[in-house]
């Protein structure tokens, strides 16, 4: 309901029975209803009134509800509708997700559902005032753009950012269910948050699930609960996943994940909006808008058998893409310095740049494991920084450390520490042999100074807390840092 006043629903369809249903049941919630029975009845109601929730048959004797869908679209008009479509009818309910419908019936229409999704759309209308007014004043760019701090953090200049904000600013406002898709450390639940924020259930919950860190054995519990003593141990009803939802939005992390077993299962509660907890009698409705994301080819697990055909078409209405960090270079040097900030932040530092020589160094590396690998890097540095600036290595391939740094570390370090130079030419990773030579290099300071850990810190230029960080995170040994502090006065 809008402020004080009823909602206003109209319901369209042909089956005389059906309408005088939906009208009866809705009346009873406190709607004001207007029915029609053709689309021409359809577009007159339409025409001489604003209301806030429309629900239309696909299949009318003059026409198809998705030309309606789409007239409504062109006409700017606010009204949340909802489509009515044959049981099983997979594709119609996915088609008119896309073409801007709220959400979808499937026939024989269940009257607790309706009751659900009326509710739903009814919440989120703008009301039929709104309605009127907007008709009169076309919206600008500006009013229509919504700029969240949820969705703020989807940093970059990119065109390919650009195109992701823009995407989801628009399908957030459905309930359409929406599959991202990208490579690990891309910022897929970021893109899922940003969702949640832009949409109109942004005061209800949003409740994440990673699918593949969940046992097989406790997946149906977790996903609809489960009643008191319905399995050993269940000393107490316990609350699912889609009922911590209600409201909101659920996040399905890694949905490839998800093993066959329970596939069947989540797409009833996805198709049906239903559920039955572990141990109940009856099925209860929720009310959730489902977001999944995946590193995976879905596609090539259907094709292979691994991955639900139905469950995947339900899950990919929309399907939102997240750029590899190497497809989008320009961003770099804004996400450094957000990161940075955060960093810095977190550490109680001041926030330290990055000149272009450091950027460019950045560049150069593959970032296989995108702003997830490019946070660690930055974190790393910082971790190392002396206070006159960051220091980035230069990228070297595995196996590829340049000679002339093995010979100068090994004229340092004793002989006892070759075998580190070993380990470097025989292809580890960039980060493991920085960390065996920076290793060689303090233990080699430890023994020049006979073991006093103040005077090498000293002698490398580093304060107690430096050198104490630093031995703790290679895993040697250290004195306390009062020591070490003392030691360096001395």
């Amino acid at each position: 309901m809008t402020g004080n006043a009823p909602s206003q629903v109209l319901v369209i369809d042909d089956e005389p029975d059906l309408r005088t249903l939906c009208e009866l049941t809705l009346l009873r919630e406190g709607y004001r209803v207007q029915t029609a029975a053709s689309l021409e009845q359809a577009r007159a109601e339409l025409a001489r009134q604003s209301f806030d929730v429309v629900i239309t048959d696909m299949r009318l004797p003059d026409g198809l509800g998705m030309e309606l869908l789409h007239e409504m679209h062109a006409q700017r008009r606010g009204e949340r509708c909802i489509v009515m479509t044959a049981y099983g009818s997979a594709e119609n309910a996915v088609e008119a997700l896309r073409a801007g419908a709220f959400d979808y019936l499937t026939k024989p229409v269940d009257l607790k559902q309706v009751r659900s999704v009326v509710a739903s759309a009814a919440r989120q209308a703008p009301g039929t005032a709104m309605l009127a007014a907007a008709r009169q004043k076309p919206r600008t760019d500006a009013e229509a753009e919504v700029r969240p701090a949820a969705l703020a953090r989807l940093v970059g200049v990119s065109q390919a950012m650009r195109r992701l904000r823009t995407d989801i600013a628009k399908v957030a406002r459905s309930m359409a269910p929406v599959l991202v898709r990208g490579e690990s450390g891309t910022g897929k639940e970021l893109v899922a948050r940003a969702l949640h924020a832009c949409s109109p259930r942004a005061a209800g919950p949003l409740v994440a699930v990673n699918c593949g860190a969940i046992p097989e054995a406790l997946l149906e519990a977790e996903f609809f609960g489960a009643r008191k003593g319905s399995y050993t141990g269940a000393t107490q009803d316990r609350v699912g996943y889609f009922q911590a939802a209600s409201g909101g939005t659920l996040f399905l992390d890694e949905i490839g994940e998800l093993p066959l077993s329970m596939q069947p299962k989540l797409l009833r509660a996805v198709q049906e909006r239903t559920i039955r907890p572990l141990g109940a009698t009856q099925e209860e409705t929720v009310d959730v808008r489902i977001v999944s994301a995946t590193h995976r080819d879905l596609a090539a697990d259907v094709h292979s058998g691994r991955f639900r055909q139905d469950l995947y078409y339900r899950l990919n209405v929309i399907e939102l893409a997240t750029a590899p960090l190497r497809e989008r270079l320009e961003d770099l040097p804004v996400l450094c310095a957000t990161l940075l900030e955060r960093l810095a932040q977190e550490s109680g530092v001041a926030t330290p740049t990055l000149d272009e020589a450091m950027l460019a160094r950045l560049a150069q590396y593959p970032l296989s494991g995108n702003v997830r690998e490019l946070e660690n890097l930055l974190h790393r540095a910082l971790a190392l920084s002396d206070g006159t600036g960051l220091q980035i290595p230069p990228y070297l391939p595995s196996g590829d450390a340049p000679e002339s740094a093995l010979r100068n570390t090994a004229a340092a370090a004793p002989a006892q520490h070759d075998q580190d130079g070993a380990a470097a030419r025989s292809g580890g990773s960039l980060l493991a042999w920085l960390d065996a030579r920076e290793a060689a290099l303090l233990r080699h300071t430890l023994d020049e100074c006979a073991g006093d850990h103040g005077a090498a810190a000293a002698k490398l230029g580093l304060s107690a807390r430096q050198w104490t960080v630093r031995l703790r995170r290679l895993g040697l040994p250290h004195a306390p840092e009062a020591d070490v502090h003392h030691g360096a006065q001395s």
